[in-house]
């Protein structure tokens, strides 16, 4: 029984160096992909507009448009994406993203800073969107941030909403 587990135990050593040598020729893994700030994300909701629309912003400007006489609007989609960034102080930012998707990949269209949670300098404790399912009906967004104000209170939720204007709302959830 001894020489059966030791002869298990080698080929079990053997096999784990065999992957470790085969492994270490490939391409290495990048660890900072995600940087460890990132402490919550969701990718939720979507967009959609003819190519005139301005990207997703916090306070409505003068007449501005994205298109000149001689271009023809595209049709554009994509998807929102709400993420909490940790602060050296344990505190979290919270951003939303727009992203376009195309032909060529995602692109990042705009980055807002969600001044009305950021304000609270809070202690994020998750992000979640309405529905898992991946499955929404219409434009917009709905996700709620769980935070907290001070580290030994309970979580509170707080709301983000995006209607199909791209009008964006932050509020105390209410239950």
């Amino acid at each position: 029984m001894a020489m059966r587990r030791a002869f298990m135990a080698t080929l079990i050593l053997a096999g784990s160096m065999t992957g470790t040598a085969a492994t270490a020729g490939a391409q290495p893994v990048h660890d900072d992909i995600l940087p460890a700030s990132i402490i919550f994300a969701t990718s939720t909701g979507y967009w959609e507009d003819d190519g005139n629309s301005l990207p997703v912003e916090r306070a409505p400007t003068t007449t501005q448009s994205v298109s000149t006489e001689d271009a023809k609007p595209q049709q554009r989609h994509g998807y929102y994406k709400l993420f909490a960034v940790r602060q050296p102080d344990k505190t979290s930012k919270v951003y939303l993203q727009q992203t376009e998707l195309s032909e060529a990949g995602p692109t990042i269209i705009s980055t807002v800073e969600l001044q009305e949670i950021n304000d609270l300098k809070p202690y994020v404790t998750d992000i979640r969107p309405e529905n898992s399912s991946g499955m929404i009906k219409e434009p917009g967004l709905f996700a709620t941030v769980f935070l907290k104000t001070d580290p030994a209170a309970e979580s509170d939720g707080w709301t983000v909403l995006i209607d199909e204007f791209g009008d964006i709302t932050v509020e105390k959830a209410t239950n």
